[in-house]
């Protein structure tokens, strides 16, 4: 991500043992917010289940919702990786290389999302609070624009602010078919994943 939006750290952990220490706190909350969500989280929860005192969670979060916001930076910076990722392997080979891959982009992204604790509650939070909101929208305006680099060699007849909002679109689309999992578990998560690369795809005129 290019910012880091609001007041999130008292102090960066500088050394390795801090440094555990923070990532500690961030894996605990994840796994509280699954167990008890929002509303019951709490700075003494995560220091009880974390077997730490509230002045080592205070030094380096304000409050639960520094605590929110940093979780929601930690996965937003992971499935920036992802697109980093697969932007290396696929930008080079032209455009149809791009469409083509683009469910591969969509599993990828959402398998890091699975694998970090609490992470549909994460994404509850990063929508439902307007102090978490800028997390989210900062972290898809930075995938909008690795895309848009990405595709705008191979579409020089289009716009630059045409292909910024088709693929801000797209971004959202991709990010929301994964959410909807978490609310429809019912739904195969292939055809999900099929549907929304179809629709992502679609609207790119070569």
């Amino acid at each position: 991500m290019t910012a880091t939006p609001g007041d999130i750290l008292r102090a960066s952990p500088k050394q390795e043992r801090a440094q555990q220490t923070y990532e500690l706190l961030l894996d605990v909350a994840g796994e509280l917010l699954a167990e008890v969500g929002i509303d019951r989280i709490s700075t003494n929860l995560i220091c009880t289940r974390a077997g730490l005192t509230p002045p080592a969670l205070y030094r380096y979060f304000k409050d639960k919702y520094s605590v929110l916001e940093a979780l929601g930076l930690r996965l937003m910076e992971r499935q920036n990786a992802v697109l980093e990722a697969w932007i290396a392997r696929h930008a080079g080979k032209g455009l149809d290389d791009l469409q083509d891959n683009i469910e591969e982009l969509l599993r990828e992204n959402a398998a890091v999302t699975r694998a970090e604790p609490g992470a549909i509650w994460i994404l509850r939070a990063l929508h439902g609070s307007p102090r978490l909101a800028p997390v989210r929208i900062e972290s898809h305006r930075y995938v909008t624009g690795k895309l848009v680099e990405a595709y705008a060699p191979h579409l020089p007849h289009m716009s630059s602010e045409d292909l910024w909002l088709y693929v801000r679109l797209t971004v959202e689309l991709g990010f929301g078919a994964d959410a909807m999992l978490y609310e429809e578990p019912g739904v195969s998560a292939d055809a999900v994943f099929r549907t929304a690369a179809n629709m992502m795809r679609g609207g790119l005129a070569t």
